[in-house]
């Protein structure tokens, strides 16, 4: 199911544990595992809990606890915006506005030309730097003005 640069990927995480505690790298080999499938099928899920041999069931638990994992397929680009209390009070709340506003689209849809898919995430730890966008869980832009976000959907076109 993974590429064998994915599994030496998931090998190198499993390492840094003792070998009757692979499961505690099953946040990384889920993160991996999304990276090069786009997103995480009950299949996927069950394919890493056996790599790592622990039980489907347990894996699920972190694929769905943390936002960070996607259950279903998203767009190009999932743009995750920080609307938790202290980025809404400086302007979390008026970013997402504007982006669905932008994209026709409201949190967890993706547009019609599966290019975009909204998200609203918890705490990124960057409350000082507000509005704040995540863009595929991998890049944070801070201070994101209605200006900023029309360049950072540019950048994605």
């Amino acid at each position: 199911m993974l590429s064998e640069v994915t599994l030496r990927k998931i090998d190198r995480e499993v390492a840094k544990y003792p070998a009757s505690h692979k499961q505690s790298a099953v946040m990384a080999a889920l993160a991996f595992t999304q990276d090069e499938l786009g997103w995480l099928s009950k299949d996927a899920i069950a394919f890493v809990a056996g790599y790592l041999e622990m039980p489907p069931l347990a894996a699920y638990e972190v694929a769905s606890f943390y936002n960070m994992y996607d259950l279903e397929p998203v767009g190009k680009y999932k743009l995750t915006v920080c609307t938790n209390l202290p980025c809404a009070l400086s302007g979390g709340v008026h970013a997402a506005d504007y982006l669905k506003h932008k994209l026709g689209i409201d949190f967890n849809e993706t547009t019609a030309d599966g290019k975009f898919t909204l998200k609203e995430g918890e705490c990124m730890g960057a409350c000082g730097d507000a509005p704040v966008i995540l863009t595929n869980n991998k890049r944070m832009h801070c201070f994101m003005t209605p200006e900023e976000i029309d360049r950072l959907l540019e950048e994605c076109k």
